[in-house]
């Protein structure tokens, strides 16, 4: 029967066995999979009374009738709350619920036939005992950092308690999700099995055994594994955690202070009373600007870009079946290992054989280091390998559904393998290129279909970088846009989708980040105060660093490259501010980057990285240096500007591909939600008065775009 008496309506429906045992199945109608809202709380809450008050009830086993358990919050429902008294009654309501199941009397199995997230797992947390299906795609875990929220069904209280306090928070700090064998070997699953028929036997038949169960923690003798927070061995784990947490985040995450503060003071309270301590953090998380912020782009802007919101509509899906990649440098190789790894066929072409051979040496060693970390075997290896063929012929590319050039950023050497590619491929196939800066237009010259070119814009390196920079050249067509789109997501990348440009989206706005960086060295702040506020800003690595990575030659190159193509536009090339320090790291001192050993950097062998010294002699320092808000301000506000300029010249055409390719592409800083997400949250017309502030002080280039100058006086905002 369903709970609601309304047959195949009720998120929620209960079986009961002869031996008195009732199989509780989740199963919401119309969605792919079960989420906790009012539709399968209210009917879940009924249940457990009916259970709990039913003396002809011996057991319980809760289940799902979808291939997953439970994924967890509706995130629809959290990312609207505004009022904290709403999120923390709504925490205080859900863990009402699990209590009540939880203190029934009665045993209660989570039988787990897929994955089970966040909520999903606080309910089996919630349960007397959990039993698995042992397959690998199952997750179980609390990721809820990941949208800067924190486990909000008494994650943060049982966890700790069942399997120590030490083992839990990685988990919740880092979000971290555990296949089964990971889970059980952790202490959160207790027992796994093959199918689901062996799932709910086995279930049933712990209800039968273990007829009157209780929680440890309800328990009177209960002792916390590894000791609660007055325990020695976990006082000095406190003593240095926070400040941990805070040196890797520099504080811009509030859910790693409030996870802390929630364990921490719940291992010093009974667990009701840290349960609501727990509702009380989660209220502040929920309330905040930096969730809303994540939630907004991380949440709902990426699943529109998977599903597809981009791409053109119209054309059937696709599939690469064999692909040819002509260059076997490190982009080259790190996108056939992505492809093979895809189950594509890949033809990875050099000048020489010795060069193609080393570009498959690199999947060689991914896989290696793969198997001994247990996440690959030796047949998988030797599967990918099988699949990437090296050559320095281009015939060898016949039957190639999608060609990508990935060789240097030189007009010439990209136009002669266009020509050579298309020489022998079908008339049906895809070229793209993977350059980073040359717009497509001018690439696609070279070639015999220039409605069949498009730019695949790859991130180094193209193994672990998760975005993918589709740019649309002017004769690119709608079918070539879709089948770039489709391989994408067939190498599980995320796409998005630009229009052609100098540098295009995420170059062009990424440099500027670079570039400010280098001015602040040029004006005499000081190179380690730089750096430092290039990390509290959010960004992954100081922008010194970051150029050293990049390298300054290729900057230098790249500088030549844009004024040749500004002359012979008939434009004059006005540069930036920082483009002196790139000619004197290379040209005076011949200091262009990490690839050489020198940079701003030094990189000894076997050591530590360290800024140069000889830094403060080639840029001396000015005698007042500002303040570290001033010079991070000027970081953010040169990539938002620049962002919001390539949305107003439609260079990037939706506030979702603007936003997860900032963050994506280089690293933009999460916590921000995005570089138009940034200005979104600073307010548009304080944006607007800031950069005018900063124009004035500094220069042109922070001058608002005319977009936001429009905006800020219209109220508008990004949406």
């Amino acid at each position: 029967m369903d709970v609601t008496g309304t047959p195949g309506q009720s998120s929620v429906t209960l079986e009961q066995d002869a031996d008195g045992i009732v199989v509780l199945t989740l199963d919401m109608p119309g969605r792919s999979m079960n989420v906790l809202n009012e539709k399968l709380t209210a009917p879940l809450s009924e249940a457990i009374e009916r259970v709990a008050s039913d003396g002809s009830v011996k057991g319980v086993v809760i289940t799902s009738g979808k291939p997953q358990f439970l994924a967890g919050a509706d995130i629809d429902r959290v990312y609207a709350i505004t009022d904290p008294a709403h999120a923390f009654g709504l925490s205080q309501a859900y863990k009402a619920l699990l209590r009540r199941l939880e203190t029934c009397g009665k045993p209660v199995v989570a039988a787990l036939g897929g994955t089970a997230l966040g909520g999903g797992l606080e309910l089996a947390l919630a349960c007397h005992y959990r039993v698995a299906i042992d397959d690998a795609s199952a997750k179980f875990g609390l990721p809820e950092v990941k949208l800067s929220l924190l486990p909000g069904g008494g994650g943060t209280q049982r966890l700790p308690r069942l399997i120590g306090i030490q083992a839990s928070l990685p988990l919740m700090l880092e979000g971290k999700q555990l296949r089964p064998a990971q889970a059980k070997q952790a202490g959160i699953i207790d027992e796994l099995v093959k199918g689901r028929d062996e799932l709910l036997a086995r279930a049933k038949r712990w209800c039968i055994e273990n007829p009157g169960p209780i929680q440890p923690w309800d328990n009177k003798k209960f002792k916390w594994p590894g000791g609660d927070s007055k325990h020695p061995a976990n006082v000095q784990m406190w003593a240095i955690a926070p400040s941990m947490a805070d040196a890797r985040s520099y504080g811009n995450y509030p859910a790693l202070t409030d996870i802390m503060s929630c364990v921490f003071e719940g291992g010093l309270v009974d667990f009701d009373t840290g349960c609501e301590i727990e509702s009380r953090y989660f209220a502040d998380c929920v309330v905040n600007q930096v969730s809303k912020n994540m939630i907004g782009t991380l949440w709902f802007q990426l699943n529109a870009i998977n599903k597809g919101k981009s791409r053109p509509e119209g054309f059937e899906k696709t599939r690469v079946r064999k692909l040819g990649v002509l260059g076997a440098g490190m982009m080259g190789a790190g996108i056939a290992y992505v492809s093979a790894k895809a189950g594509i066929d890949v033809v990875l072409l050099d000048t020489r054989q010795a060069l193609a051979d080393q570009g498959k040496t690199y999947s060689e060693g991914l896989l290696d280091k793969a198997i001994e970390r247990s996440r690959a075997t030796p047949g998988d290896k030797t599967a990918l390998l099988d699949r990437i063929k090296t050559t320095t012929s281009f015939a060898d590319l016949e039957g190639c559904d999608l060609v990508i050039e990935a060789v240097f950023e030189d007009r010439e050497i990209k136009a002669d393998v266009t020509r050579k590619a298309e020489a022998v491929i079908s008339k049906t196939a895809t070229f793209a290129s993977n350059t980073s800066t040359l717009p497509i237009t001018g690439l696609a010259k070279a070639s015999g279909r220039p409605e069949q070119f498009i730019g695949l814009h790859f991130f180094s390196p193209a193994d672990r970088m998760p975005l993918v920079e589709i740019i649309v050249g002017d004769k690119t067509s709608k079918e070539t846009l879709a089948k770039g789109f489709d391989y994408v997501q067939q190498i599980r990348k995320t796409p998005i989708v630009v229009n052609d440009s100098r540098g295009f989206y995420t170059s062009r706005v990424f440099g500027t980040y670079l570039m400010e960086g280098l001015t602040l060295l040029a004006e005499g702040q000081h190179p380690r105060s730089i750096e430092v506020a290039g990390l509290q800003a959010g960004m992954p690595v100081g922008p010194l660093a970051l150029h050293d990575e990049v390298s300054m030659s290729l900057s230098l190159h790249i500088m030549k490259q844009t004024k040749k193509d500004f002359v012979d536009e008939g434009r004059e090339y006005e540069g930036h501010p920082g483009d002196a320090v790139v000619i004197k790291m290379v040209k005076e001192l011949d200091r262009p980057g990490k690839k050489a050993g020198k940079g701003f950097y030094d990189y000894p062998q076997g050591g530590k990285k360290h800024l140069w010294p000889g830094l403060a002699q080639a840029f001396t320092l000015a005698a007042e240096q500002l303040s570290q808000q001033e010079m991070i301000e000027r970081m953010m506000f040169a990539q938002a500007n620049e962002a919001a300029r390539c949305f107003e010249e439609h260079v990037v055409t939706t506030v979702a591909d603007a936003n997860i390719g900032s963050i994506f592409g280089w690293g933009f800083a999460p916590f921000q939600g995005g570089a138009l997400q940034y200005i979104n949250a600073y307010g548009v017309a304080g944006f607007v008065a800031r950069a005018q502030q900063l124009a004035a002080k500094y220069g042109q280039r922070f001058e608002p775009a005319r977009i936001l100058q429009r905006m800020a006086a219209e109220g508008r905002r990004f949406e």
